[in-house]
């Protein structure tokens, strides 16, 4: 039988009353964010926080639900999460630690949206400057001056790790400490088998979650109206300035081939948006928003496929049981 929501299921911390309602094109999202504004600079490491339990209103899966008529093996994991009915449909080795890769930059997308201001300007540091071959880059130099709204369109729709460095710099001075709030974070949604060390995802054997606990993070990035505007988007143009205050430009693309029109999914279920994510180490990963043919709203995960088509032939074989 599929795995179900478990009301009395309570975690580590205090139960919380969460409302979740969706229909299509619009979705209503579980978690409450506090506050949308809040202190966009988080310079000191925040207190412990205590581990919320899981709710009614959330998608709760305690062991893999594999329907007979679903086989995604080239895939080490994935899940399919009814937002509406509150039901988990599939699951796949769901609470297995794995390295994300670039399906990270979820998780760092909240807390900028919780805790930032999209017209705040950001200055780039020499630490934008990453090394790691075959690093998604937009080519931000030290000293370049854009606004988080940009940067957070390079971080989700391009995946550029340089702006992920930036975006955790401005909120907290260093990617150390930014990985330090990621942590409490995600504890505070009851994601409590992650632990990060940055915020793009690049390879760190310390630096892994799970699919269960994506939903979890997706599920609460999807409160910020930005967040569900910019994963839907195809393409961004904009300008930012460099450090002697001379233009220049972002033209940049989705990375989601579904978005692209590059891959098809099946009849009646349509594609919101969602990321990306691709590391040697992490292989492919795919996490997706989509409404289906009966006015629900699902989160689909794929975590470590083989490779870019394995990685949408699986997608699309979760999406067919929607």
């Amino acid at each position: 039988m599929r795995c179900t929501n478990k009301a009395r299921l309570i975690a580590f911390g205090i139960l919380i009353s969460l409302s979740l309602t969706a229909c299509k094109g619009s979705v209503g999202f579980a978690f409450d964010p506090d506050s949308a504004a809040g202190t966009f600079n988080i310079r000191s490491k925040p207190e412990k926080p205590e581990v919320r339990s899981f709710a009614s209103d959330i998608c709760v899966c305690d062991d893999d639900f594999e329907s007979m008529s679903l086989s995604i093996d080239e895939a080490e994991a994935g899940g399919l999460f009814d937002a509406t009915s509150r039901e988990t449909v599939y699951a796949k080795n769901v609470h297995q630690k794995m390295n994300p890769a670039s399906l990270t930059k979820v998780m760092t997308a909240y807390i900028a949206l919780k805790y930032g201001h999209l017209e705040d300007t950001l200055t780039a540091s020499s630490n934008v400057l990453i090394t790691e071959s075959g690093a998604q880059l937009l080519g931000i130099k030290e000293g370049d001056k854009m606004t988080l709204d940009q940067a957070l369109h390079a971080l989700l729709m391009y995946s550029a790790n340089d702006a992920g460095v930036l975006i955790a710099e401005y909120l907290s001075g260093s990617v150390e400490k930014f990985a330090a709030v990621m942590n409490d974070e995600a504890l505070k949604i009851g994601a409590t088998n992650t632990h990060f060390t940055n915020p793009h995802g690049l390879t760190d054997e310390e630096h892994y979650t799970t699919a269960y606990d994506l939903y979890l993070m997706f599920n609460a990035a999807m409160q910020f109206e930005e967040f569900r505007r910019i994963i839907n988007s195809t393409e961004y143009k904009s300008e930012y300035r460099d450090r002697e205050g001379n233009p220049k430009k972002i033209e940049i693309s989705t990375t989601n081939a579904y978005l692209k029109g590059d891959q098809n999914a099946p009849d009646g279920v349509n594609v919101i948006g969602g990321k990306t994510g691709t590391t040697k180490a992490a292989k492919s990963c795919l996490i997706l928003l989509s409404n289906g043919p009966n006015d629900h709203t699902y989160i689909s995960v794929i975590l470590g496929s083989t490779d870019h088509d394995s990685l949408y032939r699986n997608m699309t074989t979760l999406l067919t049981d929607i």
